[in-house]
């Protein structure tokens, strides 16, 4: 079976080292290399470095619909997709006989589109998982062929991101193992329990202390480590990469108090602790070493 990868960033680089390892995979289709940093460096994606490393043809398509004949042209039995990020036209899913099939980070129908994953950290849900579909023109609308599942549990972003990656490695071996055998008896997705899930931005991570301490807890998990959960103090952005609920009452905002356990602030019905955070300017730290340093305490407010 000739397969053809599509993806960007580095959570879908499992996914593409499984199936080459497993099939050998003829070619990847990314997006185009981006400025990087500072000096705005020319820099391929995380996919098309692992891809070119391994010796598979690329195609770094800026607007893939635009490329439907050299797509077809490659002469693939099959597509997997995994965070490519660009919607896919007919044209493009007729040239694979066998399906166009997207490894999706949630448990479909709930979090079709841009962030399953902060948002079902943000939900308050127990579990997520992969889901493997068969590409439609809707988005994130495809029968399913195979699910995934994996506990939340205290994970932030980043954690349950590489959780879900080694996930989707495996769901897609075991997809294209389904497909080639012939084995594909797919699930209709139950329209009446579909959410979407917008895209993230930076503005989403603005703290409202007028919230529950859980809902603060999970945003800051969300969020971590991008685009990060954040608040004022001083008139200077401070960004929270970690807190715990915590006991307490006072003025929504807050300072409580402010010790080696961290600094706790009061929210909408308790307290939350937050324990590591990166002031304006500066780098991680603990929020210990922010109280040591006396930048802030009891009384003062974030809002």
């Amino acid at each position: 079976m000739k397969i053809v990868f599509a993806g960007s960033p580095e959570y879908a680089v499992p996914a593409l080292e499984a199936l080459h390892e497993k099939f050998g995979v003829a070619a990847v289709i990314t997006r185009p290399d981006k400025p990087v940093g500072r000096k705005k460096i020319l820099t391929p994606t995380a996919v098309k470095a692992r891809a070119l490393s391994l010796g598979i043809e690329v195609y770094d398509f800026d607007k893939i619909r635009a490329h439907a004949e050299e797509v077809k042209n490659i002469g693939a039995d099959i597509m997997v997709t995994c965070a490519y990020g660009q919607l896919l036209t007919r044209d493009i899913l007729d040239s694979f006989p066998q399906g166009v099939w997207n490894l999706h980070a949630s448990l479909l129908p709930k979090f079709r589109g841009a962030s399953p994953i902060q948002s079902a950290i943000l939900a308050g849900e127990t579990h997520t998982g992969v889901t493997v579909m068969k590409t439609e023109l809707s988005l994130d609308t495809g029968d399913i062929l195979l699910v995934k599942r994996c506990e939340i549990a205290d994970k932030n972003y980043s954690e349950l991101s590489a959780a879900l990656s080694a996930l989707s490695a495996r769901a897609a071996v075991e997809a294209v193992e389904l497909i080639a055998s012939g084995q594909t008896q797919l699930l209709l997705q139950d329209e009446a329990k579909a959410t979407l899930c917008k895209k993230i931005t930076k503005a989403d991570g603005k703290i409202d202390f007028c919230n529950s301490p859980e809902d603060i807890c999970r945003l800051i998990r969300a969020y971590n480590p991008e685009p990060v959960a954040f608040c004022n103090f001083n008139g200077s952005v401070l960004n929270i990469l970690k807190a715990e609920p915590a006991e307490g009452v006072g003025e929504t905002g807050a300072v409580i108090c402010a010790d080696k356990r961290g600094i706790t602030v009061a929210c909408g019905g308790g307290a939350i602790r937050i324990k590591e955070l990166i002031p304006a300017g500066g780098k991680k730290m603990n929020a210990s070493d922010f109280v040591n340093g006396r930048k802030i305490k009891a009384g003062d407010v974030l809002d």
